[in-house]
């Protein structure tokens, strides 16, 4: 028989499916529709196995899905916005725009050779004024219904670049510019907000969600929703009063002191002139580090006394002001009451610092004495006035009424979630839409007017200062309102706007007279199954359920989730045990797997090495094992051997063992539709290992069966013909080449998914243990199915149960019917 090449056949299907336009998507196909979305990539220049571990088993799903019935939309684009283009404008001298579309074209072709399915002509590039335009449309939307604001916070700044920094711009312990090593410092500046708080207590509804719990559990604690109480202390001697905010009011009685944040407004004004000098060179400290490193459990509490006091606003108490880093200025009021006997942290500071610390609900047991650490738990009130002798949950609500009674504050509910903060100093992004006159103020740019575009003459400075801010032609701009001078916002906005809202562009992606197709959207979305990391559980996919529901209460859309079923894959790291980057060198290449193994081979281990929602390094040594397997389905079903040096493998581990099958034709069949059912059930719930393990198995039972008898019968073409459906969303490409060469005209992937027999999943015979006086004494197969007396009648017919029970008196039988009989003798 002639030979075969793998990578012949894939690239052959793969110009056969490019030019028939076999996974083309018709959104008016009659079939129940399936929106199937993976989580776009970033375009950084190489997909590398992480990426195929991610997009092929997405893929397969895909497959899967259509030959169920379904009309599948299967859309894929690039989230091209980003600091590493523009990091490569700086370090390369190349323009962003040119960086970013070459790495698309080379992406573009590395998830062609993967055989993916992907719906091509929708795909969408966030970096294309044609998408951004749209970013720009909402958020002049949001600006209009107030949810886009501008107000002043703190950045991460190099003083010697003078320009902000990323996250991960910041490096090493101490905090410096990855560029000059300058400290970097927080530096206040005025920036765009989305007011995703105003949706906190809708975002908390998780009704309906198919989402794994770990990934509800982190937007629970994101969003961080408490009850309690807020109010005033008034600075003694001052006419200056701060707000706190408590979930434990019924500890009031136990303040000792009060702190404020370091970059509180109020510090600068009350800070006693013998202490400021102390009190600045504390802020500095507190203005280098991190919020992650501020509210470290491992860090010292420490902070500095401001010379100032607050009165306690039940007691007429004067209590010590201090500032300490581990209060936030942007969470809550910024500022805590101190209640050192109640609060883990308070406990630590107040011992720190020898101030007092009260108790005011007592533990239990508790005779009056000092406390070894702080007691966090609710008990019976002490030393708290006319509210002592009350349990927790009673005072809490009776000193809650008497804060109001007084007019010094309400109860009031909180949220840890902040707005979120979309402003972004760099040039590689979407520019803000709106300009500055001195006239008429803050002007948004008319819809007419859309897009504001970035300038493709932009200059790229070593600091890394965005460009925007110094071209001469993009700053400086006319007035919409008074046709007066005016200068452009130069902040460009978050890449996370860009994927907020991507799925409903992707229904129409050159739509210019809209974001997307409303009508389309209301009858396609929201997503049928969405995949993707764990690592966006708080920003992206937090955002795009805020996203959904502004474009509900806008009336684009009739649902508020858009992504009902999640199912989040694990990572695959380097064979070093780490995330896998070039900085590394761990990085594994796909193209040069592909090109020893062929794609399927790829693909195959992928989603046979692990289950899918599992991480783990890659680990080279099983990819030779898939390879055998394929070998062994293409003899089995096209009975030839592969070519020579198509697929290296050790021709010894695949020996076949010859001879009579063990099996007749309704075994086989038995074990087609066990098989069909088992990979029907894994693949539904991305059980893709298991899947393709019950597929090893059934493929070992027909080589051992392809060159007897029953390789010429009804019931072995049935189960090559199951196998190959079964493998082809796994593997495409040799499954269509299976399927083509058993005679077949139309593709394998257009076929109906093979459906089991449920009479032929059911065992002929069961196993039931005969026992004696209760111990067991044998083993017999009988038929399945049968009831009480036909049990026992076929057991005691047996020779071996006869010669057990002879010359003994039976007193009683018990069967119990598919398990045991038992003899009383």
């Amino acid at each position: 028989m002639p030979g075969y090449s793998f990578r012949a056949i894939e690239k052959k299907w793969q110009a056969h499916w490019e030019e028939t336009g076999l996974y083309k998507w018709d959104p008016d196909s009659p079939k129940p529709r399936f929106y199937l979305l993976t989580m776009f990539p970033y375009p950084s220049g190489d997909l590398h196995i992480g990426h195929w571990y991610v997009l092929s088993p997405t893929d397969a799903y895909a497959r899967f899905k259509r030959m169920q019935g379904y009309n599948v939309f299967f859309p894929i684009g690039f989230d091209a916005f980003g600091l590493p283009a523009e990091n490569a404008a700086i370090k390369r001298g190349v323009h962003p725009h040119a960086w970013t579309y070459r790495n698309i074209e080379n992406m573009r072709r590395q998830m062609r050779s993967m055989g993916a399915s992907f719906a091509w002509e929708h795909e969408v590039v966030t970096c294309d004024p044609e998408y951004y335009r749209w970013n720009q449309w909402f958020f002049l939307q949001f600006y209009k219904r107030g949810l886009a604001y501008k107000k002043f916070a703190p950045v991460d700044w190099c003083p010697t670049c003078n320009t902000t920094l990323a996250r991960e711009q910041v490096v090493g312990e101490n905090r410096v510019c990855e560029r000059c090593d300058t400290p970097v410092i927080k530096k206040e500046l005025d920036q765009w907000f989305f007011k995703i708080t105003a949706y906190a207590d809708e975002l908390l509804d998780f009704s309906g969600l198919e989402w794994p719990e770990r990934v509800l559990a982190m937007q629970r604690n994101w969003i961080g929703r408490s009850e309690g109480v807020q109010f005033r202390f008034q600075v003694d001697g001052r006419e200056d009063t701060f707000e706190v905010f408590t979930t434990r009011i019924d500890t009031i009685y136990g303040v000792s002191f009060v702190v404020l944040a370091p970059e509180h407004p109020l510090v600068e004004r009350i800070t006693a002139p013998e202490r400021r000098a102390e009190v600045e060179a504390y802020r500095h400290k507190a203005a280098r580090q991190s919020e992650v490193e501020r509210l470290s459990t491992e860090k010292v509490r420490d902070g500095v006394f401001t010379g100032a006091y607050a009165v306690h606003p039940l007691t007429g108490e004067r209590l010590p002001i201090w500032i300490a880093d581990y209060v936030l200025v942007t969470y809550g009021t910024g500022a805590i009451m101190g209640v050192p006997g109640h609060d883990e942290r308070d406990f630590d500071f107040a011992r720190r610092y020898r101030l007092p610390i009260r108790v005011v609900v007592a533990p239990p047991g508790w005779q009056g004495g000092e406390l070894d650490a702080a007691y966090v738990d609710e008990g019976t009130l002490v030393n708290s006035g006319p509210f002592s002798g009350l349990p927790s949950d009673v005072a809490r609500e009776r000193l809650a009424d008497e804060i109001e009674r007084r007019g010094i504050g309400r109860r009031a509910v909180q949220y840890r979630m902040r707005d979120w903060l979309i402003s972004r100093q760099r040039y590689w992004g979407t520019p803000i839409p709106i300009v500055y006159c001195d006239r008429c103020g803050t002007v948004p740019v008319p819809e007419d007017q859309l897009p504001v575009l970035l300038p493709e003459d932009a200059e790229f400075l070593p600091t890394g200062e965005s460009p925007l801010k110094h071209h001469e032609g993009f700053l400086h701009t006319t007035c919409p309102q008074c046709g007066g001078p005016a200068q452009r916002e130069t902040d460009t906005m978050d890449t996370f706007v860009d994927s907020s809202w991507y799925w409903y562009r992707y229904l129409d992606p050159h739509k210019d007279d809209a974001p997307f197709d409303v009508e389309r959207a209301r009858r396609w979305t929201p997503v049928d199954q969405y995949t993707g990391g764990v690592e966006h559980a708080v920003m992206h996919l937090l955002y795009s359920r805020f996203f959904t529901r502004v474009l509900r209460d806008m009336g684009l859309v009739d649902h508020a989730e858009p992504f009902p079923r999640l199912f989040n894959q694990g990572i695959v790291l380097g064979p070093d045990g780490h995330r896998m980057s070039k900085s590394r060198g761990n990085v594994i290449d796909p193209d040069d797997l592909v090109e020893h193994y062929g794609a399927d081979v790829v693909r195959g281990y992928l989603m046979f090495m692990r289950p899918w929602d599992q991480g783990g390094p890659w680990q080279p040594g099983g990819i030779d094992g898939v390879a055998n397997f394929l070998n062994r389905v293409w003899r089995v079903a096209v009975d030839e051997e592969p070519a020579e040096g198509d697929v290296p493998v050790a021709a010894a581990a695949e020996a076949e063992v010859l001879g009579a099958a063990p099996f007749g034709e309704r075994e086989l069949r038995k074990l087609t539709h066990r098989t069909i059912k088992k990979v029907t059930e894994d693949l539904a719930e991305f059980h893709f290992n298991t899947a393709i393990a019950a597929m090893m198995e059934f493929s070992r039972e027909l080589a051992r069966a392809r060159r007897t008898a029953l390789g010429r019968t009804p019931a072995w073409r049935e189960a090559v013909e199951a196998l190959t459906l079964l493998l082809a969303p796994i593997c495409p490409h040799i499954t269509e080449e299976i399927w083509h060469r058993l005679g077949h005209e139309d593709s394998v992937h257009v076929q109906p998914w093979p459906k089991y027999d449920p009479a032929l999943i059911v065992d002929d015979t069961v196993e039931i243990v005969v026992q004696l006086n209760g111990r067991v004494r044998e083993r017999l197969e009988v038929p399945a199915g049968l009831d009480r007396e036909a049990l026992l009648r076929t057991v005691q017919a047996d020779p071996r149960v006869q010669a057990l029970l002879s010359g003994k008196t039976v007193r009683k039988a018990v069967a119990v019917p598919g398990r045991l009989v038992n003899f009383v003798v």
